[in-house]
C-alpha cells in the first residue's frame, strides 16, 4: 500500500482548508438572510407613520397599541390608541435588508451594539401578542428582578414574567430587554403559578380587598 506524498498531504490539507472556510461563509451568508425580529427606533410620535410605510412596502410590521382615556380641561374623556412601547416599532427582516429599513423616513436606528442588531426573540413577540388579545394591556416600569410567575389558563398560558400587584388587581409584567422595556397584563390570581421555588417570606401580601376568588397557597402571607 503507497503511502501519501508530503506534497499530496500538502494538498489535501489545502482542500480542506478551502472547504471549510466555503462552508464557514456559506453559513454566514445563511444567517443573514434568516427572518428575524428586530426593534426599530424612531422618531417620537412617528411610530404608526413608520409602521404604515413598512406595510407599503411589505415588510412584516408590528406595532402593539393599547387602548388609554385621556381627559382634558373641560372637554368629554377621550379614548385613545398609543404604541404600547413608544418609539419603537419591530420588524421581521433578514440582517441583509438592514441597510433598506434604515434609509426609511421616521427611522432612527435598529437596537443593537454597535453596527450588530440584537434579535428580539420570537416568544417575546408572541407574548406581546397575546397580551394585546386580552386587552388588558399597559405599559410598565422596566424590571429586572422580582417574583416570577408562569400564567397557566387562557390565551396566554405558558407565558412568564414577574408578578405585582396595581391596585386591587394582579397583574404580570413581561419585560423585553432588547429595548429596556416592560408592559403589564392584568390577570385572575387562579391563573397563576410559580416559577420554581417561591419563598413565603417574598410572597405578595393580600388583602381581602385585593382576592379575586381564593389566592394560591404559595402567594399567601
Amino acid at each position: 500500500m503507497d503511502l501519501p506524498s508530503k506534497d499530496g498531504e500538502a494538498l489535501f490539507e489545502i482542500v480542506e482548508r478551502a472547504t471549510s472556510i466555503e462552508n464557514y461563509g456559506a453559513v454566514c451568508a445563511s444567517a443573514d438572510t434568516v427572518l428575524r425580529w428586530f426593534a426599530l427606533y424612531t422618531t417620537p410620535r412617528h411610530e404608526k407613520h413608520v409602521s404604515e410605510i413598512l406595510a407599503q412596502r411589505q415588510i412584516e410590521t408590528f406595532l402593539p397599541l393599547y387602548r388609554t382615556t385621556r381627559r382634558w380641561k373641560k372637554s368629554r374623556p377621550v379614548v385613545l390608541e398609543l404604541p404600547l412601547f413608544p418609539t419603537y416599532v419591530f420588524v421581521r427582516i433578514a440582517r441583509e435588508a438592514r441597510g433598506a429599513v434604515l434609509g426609511m423616513p421616521g427611522v432612527l436606528s435598529i437596537v443593537g451594539s454597535g453596527r450588530e442588531p440584537w434579535p428580539v426573540p420570537d416568544l417575546d413577540i408572541e407574548a406581546i401578542r397575546l397580551g394585546l388579545q386580552t386587552r388588558k394591556i399597559e405599559p410598565h416600569p422596566y424590571l429586572t428582578v422580582g417574583e416570577r410567575v408562569r400564567i397557566k389558563a387562557g390565551v396566554m398560558t405558558g407565558v412568564e414574567g414577574v408578578l405585582i400587584r396595581k391596585k386591587n388587581d394582579l397583574r404580570v409584567v413581561l419585560t423585553l430587554d432588547a429595548i429596556m422595556r416592560s408592559v403589564a397584563v392584568e390577570v385572575d390570581a387562579d391563573d397563576i403559578e410559580p416559577v420554581g421555588t417561591l419563598a413565603k417570606s417574598h410572597a405578595i401580601p393580600w388583602t381581602a380587598q385585593a382576592e379575586r376568588g381564593t389566592p394560591p397557597a404559595w402567594a399567601r402571607t
